[in-house]
C-alpha cells in the first residue's frame, strides 16, 4: 500500500481508481463496508482502489473545541487499510486552506487530476466543501462532467442503531468493550511501547507491563479487563488495567498489563499490542496492600476462567 499526505506526491502514471473520501477514525463496520464495495467497484472495473482520509479530525479546524479522540491512531488505521486490500491512501492535512476549497475545487484537484477517479464511494448523507456546501447531488453533477460515477452507501445498522465511531467510543467510555468489539468487527487494541513504571505490581507479586502514554489505540473506561498482550509471534494471557493508581501514588491515565502465570518476561521497549476482550470491574481505591492483593487475586482469577 502506498501512502500520500498531498496531491502532489501522487505519480501522474498512477492507475484510474475507485476512491471512497471519509475520516475513518475506527474503521468500524460502517467503514468496512465502504472498503469492501471500493474493492468490488476496482476489481470489476480494473481500478486501483483508493482511499481519500485526513490526518487530523475536520474539528480541528472547524470547531477546536470539539476534537474527539480517535479509536485508533495512525499506524493501527495505516495497517487495516492495508490488510482490507487498499493500494493507496491520499492522507491529507485538514488546514484552512483545505476547508475552505470550494466542491468543485476538492473535485478537480483530488479526485481529477491526483486520482484519476472513475467511481467515488461515499456514505450516507456526505458533505464536502467549504462550509458543508457539496452534497452527494453536488458531487454527481460534477462526477458527469468529469467522467467519474458516484455511489452513496446507506448507513449501516446494528440492533437498531447506526453503527458510529461515537456509538463505539460511548461503548469504550462505559467499559462495554464487548459492545465495541460487535460495532467494530474486532476486538478493540491497544498498542505502544512497554517502558519502565514505579515497579509497584512487581513489589506485590504482581509485575505488569506499562504501555507509553503516547500508545494508539483509544482508552476504555478505568476498569480493569480481561485480554491478550501480543508482543512478537507469541500471545499471552492477561489482565489489563486502565486508570490511575490511587491506592499508591496518582499517575497519568495509562494502561497497564500483568501476563497470567509468568513473571519471566522481559517487555521492556517492545512494541506490544493489548486487546480487550471482557470487562471484569471498575477501578477503585484500596485502603491497604492486603485488600488490593485480594482484589487482584480475584481478578486473574475472573480473567484466567474468561481465557481458557
Amino acid at each position: 500500500m502506498i501512502e500520500w499526505s498531498s496531491a502532489v506526491q501522487v505519480p501522474a502514471d498512477f492507475a484510474e481508481t475507485a476512491v471512497t473520501i471519509g475520516k475513518f477514525d475506527a474503521i468500524h463496520l460502517g467503514h468496512q463496508a465502504l472498503l469492501s464495495t471500493l474493492l468490488d467497484l476496482a476489481e470489476n472495473d480494473a481500478l486501483a482502489p483508493v482511499v481519500l482520509t485526513f490526518a487530523n479530525h475536520p474539528n480541528s479546524v472547524l470547531v477546536p473545541t470539539s476534537v474527539p479522540l480517535p479509536v485508533i491512531g495512525a499506524n493501527q488505521r495505516r495497517q487495516l487499510f492495508d490488510e482490507a486490500g487498499i493500494e493507496g491512501v491520499l492522507n491529507l492535512p485538514f488546514d484552512q486552506a483545505l476547508a475552505a476549497l470550494t466542491p468543485e475545487e476538492f473535485v478537480s484537484r483530488y479526485l481529477v487530476d491526483a486520482l484519476k477517479a472513475r467511481w467515488v464511494l461515499v456514505g450516507q448523507g456526505f458533505r464536502f466543501g467549504a462550509k458543508g456546501s457539496g452534497t452527494v447531488d453536488t458531487l454527481r453533477e460534477l462526477g458527469a462532467l468529469h467522467g467519474f460515477r458516484v455511489i452513496e452507501l446507506a448507513r449501516l445498522e446494528l440492533d437498531g442503531e447506526v453503527v458510529s465511531t461515537t456509538r463505539v467510543r460511548a461503548a469504550l467510555d462505559n467499559g462495554d468493550v464487548r459492545l465495541a468489539a460487535k460495532l467494530l468487527g474486532r476486538n478493540h487494541t491497544t498498542v505502544g511501547i512497554i517502558e519502565h513504571g514505579l515497579k509497584i505490581g512487581r513489589q506485590i507479586g504482581f509485575p505488569t507491563a506499562n504501555m507509553s502514554r503516547d500508545a494508539e489505540g483509544y482508552l476504555p473506561l478505568d476498569a480493569v479487563y480481561a485480554g491478550w498482550l501480543y508482543a512478537g509471534s507469541e500471545r499471552y494471557p492477561a489482565a489489563l488495567s486502565v486508570g490511575i493508581n490511587e491506592t499508591f501514588q496518582a499517575v497519568p491515565r495509562l494502561i497497564e498489563a500483568h501476563v497470567i502465570d509468568r513473571n519471566d518476561l522481559d517487555l521492556y521497549d517492545q512494541v506490544v499490542t493489548l486487546e480487550y476482550t471482557d470487562f471484569i470491574r471498575a477501578a477503585a481505591k484500596f485502603d491497604g496492600i492486603e485488600s488490593l492483593v485480594a482484589q487482584i487475586n480475584r481478578d486473574i482469577d475472573k480473567v484466567r476462567e474468561l481465557l481458557a
